[in-house]
């Protein structure tokens, strides 16, 4: 089983000024702008590590999984969160000839905890002995900052704010998340089981 990023988020997408102003930064400087690379870099890094934590994306972007069984075969629960919408299903044969499954055979059941792909009035589709099935899906709150939800955008600042000032440590930081951002994550939490089964 693998999950791959398609597309990732813009640059310009990411809250580079409020995380300036979060940390206070001056402004109204010519070299204002020199360190939005190093802010860019720590916001990335923040967003992936509350995105590993929460089992949610915070901005959408497009996503192709692999795998070579269903854990179910009326439904699969797909391996993060909030979904939009499924892009295709396609079956793999052990020859490596591709089978574009037709939209009318699967359906997405939205959740915001744990969305599973389902077959439409019937299993899901069979996937070839020895072969894989890739199902590509676009996954996230929404395109904008905005659109976050205000408390994993609050965590996000406040986890990237950390990285920050701490960019000259030497190990000495504790290790794991701020209390604060664990606090903020805690009800976005996904509790996994059976491995990603029907829950």
């Amino acid at each position: 089983m693998m999950l791959t990023e398609e597309t990732t988020v813009p640059g310009a997408a990411l809250p580079v000024q409020d995380l300036k102003d979060h940390l206070r930064l001056g402004s109204g400087f010519s070299d204002g702008s020199i360190q939005d690379a190093l802010l860019e870099s720590y916001l990335r890094a923040a967003l992936a590590a509350i995105e590993a934590r929460i089992g949610k994306m915070l901005y959408q972007r497009r996503f192709r999984w692999v795998l070579d069984c269903w854990r179910d075969g009326d439904e699969q629960a797909l391996p993060v969160a909030p979904v939009g919408g499924i892009v295709s299903v396609t079956l793999v044969d052990v020859a490596a000839a591709e089978t574009l499954v037709p939209a009318a055979a699967y359906r997405l059941i939205p959740d915001l905890h744990r969305p599973r792909l389902a077959g439409k009035g019937t299993a899901l589709p069979t996937i070839p002995a020895s072969g894989l099935v890739k199902v590509v899906f676009d996954a996230g709150f929404g395109t904008t900052w905005a659109e976050v939800p205000a408390d994993l955008r609050q965590a996000v600042l406040l986890l990237a704010a950390e990285f920050y000032e701490h960019r000259h440590d030497d190990n000495t930081q504790a290790a794991g998340l701020p209390f604060g951002v664990v606090t903020l994550i805690e009800r976005w939490r996904t509790v996994r089981i059976l491995g990603g089964g029907r829950a």
